[in-house]
């Protein structure tokens, strides 16, 4: 059975019931529900617990897609933790503190690619900083330009909000891709768009705040070249 994925429903959600379906050879536990997003598009997979019936709980230290059945998360314990019986009713609780950070920079990141409007190579979201990767031509990127322009825009307090299309209609708009190494993912007959309101539209599954105010003063911590044509622009929570 797939994942039902609730983080792509409500990306506060901190805590869910769930059913334990099965364990995989590696210990790697698969949950009928889950409100932790598993690793993708940059963003590193959620940590947290699960909570059993007796009070016990056991550390979760990321999430992944199963490599097998990618419609499947695994949550996976950190060392030496005990193993729920498949069947079990648990609660899964999310470490919020971290994803409210990887969400506030994840949103950033996207107002970062209106700020520098150049096809994106590459990107990772961490807790509290993150970079993407540009094909930009030779010429100075200037630091405190750029951090101006992104305050800017998160300072407009712009409702970010989520909807879906159909493959053919991404097909149909191709400019709204702007990464050139990673693709929205397919196989369901639909993408899912990010809109971040009157400034930006791109498919995306990662997580984000529901308003740019949220995301805080942001830093431009340092520019990299990468290449003849490759510039990494790093950012961090001011």
């Amino acid at each position: 059975m797939p994942t039902e994925l609730l983080f792509r429903q409500d990306a506060y959600l901190t805590e869910t019931p769930a059913k334990v379906e099965a364990l995989n050879e590696r210990g790697g536990i698969v949950l009928d529900r889950t409100v932790f997003y598993a690793t993708g598009g940059g963003q590193p997979g959620d940590a947290g617990r699960i909570r059993l019936t007796d009070g016990s709980e056991i550390a979760i230290g990321t999430t992944i897609y199963d490599p097998e059945d990618k419609s499947r998360v695994i949550h996976v314990p950190l060392e030496g933790q005990a193993a729920p019986q498949p069947g079990d009713t648990v609660t899964l609780l999310l470490d919020w503190g971290r994803r409210l950070k990887r969400m506030r920079i994840h949103t950033a990141l996207h107002l970062l690619s209106v700020v520098l409007p150049f096809p994106v190579t590459g990107g990772s979201i961490g807790d509290g900083d993150g970079r993407l990767d540009f094909d930009i031509p030779e010429g100075g990127l200037d630091k405190a330009e750029i951090g101006e322009k992104l305050n800017a825009l998160i300072a407009r307090n712009a409702a970010v909000t989520e909807r879906w299309i159909t493959d053919e209609e991404l097909d149909a708009n191709p400019g709204l891709v702007k990464t050139m190494s990673v693709k929205p993912p397919r196989g369901s007959g639909r993408v899912r768009l990010v809109s971040i309101d009157g400034i930006d539209l791109q498919p995306c599954g990662g997580t984000h705040v529901r308003n740019t105010s949220e995301i805080g003063v942001v830093a431009i911590t340092d520019i990299e070249k990468k290449g003849k044509q490759n510039r990494r622009v790093r950012i961090a929570l001011a």
